[in-house]
């Protein structure tokens, strides 16, 4: 039970806002799911991280202005790896 629940609000978390694997199992553990129901919704939930952080750096540009390279340190805080943050700033137009 605490899977599918912890699944279903990781989902519902994606359909809000761009998420880190990191920064998803975070959120849910601060929902009081346990360390391996968050891992578990983060490993089954299907995101492309990538994608995930294209949508966060793009949701940052929508509040204020970044520089390249502010904008890649700011997705690396929230636990995207360099690559994806990389990937991130490409893909939103740096």
């Amino acid at each position: 039970m605490g899977q599918k629940n912890a699944l279903a609000k990781a989902d519902s978390y994606l359909s809000m806002s761009g998420f880190s694997y990191s920064g998803l199992v975070k959120q849910l553990e601060f929902e009081q799911f346990s360390t391996e129901d968050a891992a578990y919704a983060a490993d089954s939930c299907g995101a492309d991280w990538n994608e995930q952080a294209a949508r966060k750096a793009q949701e940052y540009l929508d509040i204020s202005s970044f520089s390249r390279d502010s904008l890649i340190t700011q997705l690396e805080f929230d636990g995207f790896s360099t690559e994806q943050a990389e990937y991130a700033v490409s893909a939103v137009g740096y």
